[in-house]
């Protein structure tokens, strides 16, 4: 076998090294371009942001607790011109309240044919409305997987957590007193709803959260700790130990998460509330939101149809938007009309 000469093998990797460089170098922009000359140019600067690191997601509150027509059917729609990244949800997303399967799977069908028609991928997280008893967890397991999970997008984490989370004992406990108050307000028994077992529930606002979901989002927790920031959706306010009514516990069930975030950048979102408020807690920002289409209190300014939408640049840029204002080119909002329950 004949040796090249070592000079020239040199030579050869030298060249091979210094055109891979050049195949990778950043390109110059051309997307930006003008036949102006003069020194001064009217507008401020030509730094564009060519290569964005940025991106956004949107979230969307409560559907439910009465439902009111058409609402969410134009949030898919504002969605899609907004086009977001990827769309979240608080939970719920059905009216639920039932051991009827056949109900149950009419009403998920008519909730995802809507949600179908978003042009972006959809996160579930359940509401007491869609996780009312044995039957309804047992379906959404079987139709949506988990009823906690998390995921990563770029270095960003998503912890979606369950607020129904009871043992099944006390699940059917809350489930037969909320089904008893339900009747009594609707005058199919006799009763007063005010002095009712489930108005002083404390779960019946406050939600709950088990050892072994804590435990999962501890161990989520140790493997990612090189994510920039952490963002936690739930659906009743598992950081609240009352609800400035009536209701208090003694603990508060996100505390070990809590206790567990100390030093970390993070956001909570929750609903159930049905309308819009914000806090701070731990020096980091909790926010209780709106709407999507859900029943509201009638002359109360913070009961609001909006889309939250969430810019993650360095930190996160919440913007809550009413729907009433994201009009269509012609200055209408988007007509949408919700197709028919099959």
């Amino acid at each position: 076998m004949k040796y090249q000469p070592l000079s020239r093998v040199l030579l050869i990797l030298i060249l091979l090294t210094s055109c891979k460089y050049t195949r990778e170098a950043p390109q110059e922009t051309t997307r930006f371009t003008h036949e102006l000359t003069g020194e001064v140019l009217p507008w401020t600067h030509d730094h564009f942001e060519e290569t964005e690191t940025d991106f956004t997601f949107a979230i969307i509150s409560d559907l439910n607790g009465g439902e009111r027509p058409h609402i969410f059917s134009k949030a898919v729609a504002q969605l899609n011109h907004l086009d977001p990244t990827f769309v979240l949800s608080v939970g719920d997303l059905i009216d639920g309240g039932t051991t009827d399967t056949d109900q149950l799977k009419r009403e998920w069908d008519f909730f995802d044919q809507r949600a179908r028609a978003l042009h972006m991928p959809f996160f579930y997280v359940g509401g007491n409305h869609d996780l009312t008893n044995k039957t309804m967890r047992e379906f959404w397991e079987g139709r949506f997987g988990p009823r906690f999970y998390h995921f990563r997008y770029d270095d960003v984490l998503f912890l979606m957590l369950d607020s129904e989370d009871y043992t099944e004992k006390r699940m059917e406990e809350i489930y037969q007193a909320r089904d008893t108050a339900i009747r009594i307000l609707d005058g199919l028994m006799e009763g007063d709803y005010a002095t009712s077992t489930y108005r002083f529930m404390p779960e019946r606002n406050l939600g709950g959260m088990s050892e072994e979901q804590i435990a999962y989002f501890k161990e989520v927790l140790t493997q990612n700790q090189d994510v920039r920031w952490t963002f936690l959706l739930m659906h009743k306010p598992l950081w609240l130990n009352d609800d400035g009514d009536i209701l208090q516990r003694e603990d508060i069930p996100l505390e070990p998460l809590e206790t567990a975030l100390a030093g970390r950048n993070y956001t909570v979102f929750n609903g159930h509330f049905h309308r819009l408020s914000h806090r701070e807690r731990h020096g980091m920002e909790y926010m209780i939101l709106g709407t999507t289409g859900g029943s509201q209190r009638p002359n109360d300014s913070t009961a609001i149809d909006h889309i939250t939408l969430v810019r993650m640049a360095e930190k996160p840029e919440i913007l809550h938007i009413k729907m009433d204002g994201i009009l269509e080119s012609d200055g209408r909002i988007n007509p949408a009309i919700d197709p028919k329950m099959e």
